[in-house]
């Protein structure tokens, strides 16, 4: 691994970082000092510093459908950017979304391009149609601690999938506002990823990510969980979800027409996990050993092919996505991790480009930014 190229513009340290699909080399990143800032992979110094706000920025995700369009979420305020339309030293937001109570952790849009998901502190998710400029849906009672991450399914478009700091993953349908699936890592038979190597913290949801449509046919409807006790569960969404239905229409035909809460839960026991598909990245398998903060699926080379994971243990690693959902539990480390790469600093976020070199994106706790090539 070549020395990291750095890329410097902000003034504390950075939180977030994205990377343009539609012209590769193009980064934003986002930073305690309220700013972002644009970097052309092919010039040395900063293209643009936006000033967008006096609080930090916890999140900056681009519009899907137009990539000049960004979405900025600072304190418990999303706003929305055209780049085009910017003057110089004029930074007024196109608009500006006042309806999370808490402060907002992640913001995302959907690949229409016609919904934004704000994840906030007080445990609630606001899902705001763009093109009305309003609330469509509050998702609350779902969560008990802070929602740390969210994520639209692509392949069902009225799904969101949530994680929090209460070590839960929700599937919510935000048509009607209610969660359809509960996975609680909290639980002790829940434990199975880990191992005598694992680190001991609670398995809090840092960070979710599930592949873009481009990527589905290489590694599947899968949902990959970032977690504080160093673990990365990768998740067979269908098989969960399709268990989910089974389970309810079996109570059904016993004669309970209504579905609790309680039975949208993830049981343990020795049968469901043999049933359930999951793979766990843990220590045995060359793993995190800290809390993993932030992960990616790569979009440099074959889409999808490889999936990149952050953690407090100062390591940024890239996994083989493809052996990872061939071989389940059985293959060893040399076969599953591609990549190790030692840093300075525990890292904060991370992203890939669709790029041949300078493809990985790393925000530490620096506010210097760094660039790696992974091949």
């Amino acid at each position: 691994m070549t020395e990291s190229r750095r890329l410097r513009g902000h003034q504390a340290t950075a939180t977030c970082c994205i990377a343009s699909r539609d012209r590769p080399g193009l980064v934003a990143t986002s930073a305690e000092d309220g700013c972002i800032c644009w970097f052309d992979m092919r010039c040395k110094d900063v293209q643009l510093v936006m000033d967008v706000s006096n609080e930090p920025v916890s999140s900056v995700c681009f519009n899907s459908g137009n990539e000049n369009i960004i979405y900025v979420s600072t304190g418990n305020v999303v706003k929305c950017f055209d780049v085009n339309m910017l003057a110089e030293n004029s930074w007024k937001p196109l608009e500006i979304y006042s309806y999370n109570k808490e402060e907002i952790n992640q913001v995302t849009c959907n690949s229409k391009s016609s919904f934004l998901a704000a994840a906030d502190d007080g445990a609630e998710i606001k899902i705001i149609d763009i093109r009305q400029q309003c609330v469509f849906k509050t998702l609350r009672a779902g969560h008990t601690s802070i929602c740390s991450s969210v994520q639209f399914i692509p392949w069902r478009p009225w799904e969101v999938i949530t994680g929090g700091l209460d070590s839960k993953l929700i599937t919510w349908d935000f048509s009607k506002g209610r969660p359809s699936k509960i996975v609680d890592f909290g639980l002790p038979d829940m434990s199975s990823g880990s191992n005598a190597g694992q680190c001991l913290n609670p398995a809090f949801v840092h960070s979710i990510k599930v592949p873009d449509v481009d990527m589905l046919d290489k590694v599947g409807k899968i949902c990959v969980v970032a977690k504080g006790d160093g673990v990365i569960d990768v998740i067979d969404m269908e098989s969960e979800l399709a268990a989910i239905k089974t389970k309810s229409s079996t109570k059904s035909r016993k004669g309970t027409h209504s579905v609790s809460k309680a039975s949208l839960l993830v049981d343990g026991g020795v049968n469901d996990e043999k049933e359930r598909k999951w793979l766990h990245l843990n220590y045995s398998l060359g793993g995190h050993t800290a809390a993993v903060s932030c992960v990616a699926f790569s979009l440099f080379g074959e889409k999808g092919k490889f999936l990149v994971s952050g953690g407090n243990d100062k390591l940024v690693k890239v996994w083989d996505c493809s052996r990872c959902l061939d071989s389940g539990q059985t293959g060893g480390n040399n076969e599953l991790l591609h990549l190790n790469i030692n840093l300075s600093k525990k890292v904060n976020w991370l992203c890939t480009t669709p790029a041949e070199s300078d493809n990985l994106v790393v925000c530490d706790t620096t506010k210097v930014v760094k660039v790696y090539s992974v091949s």
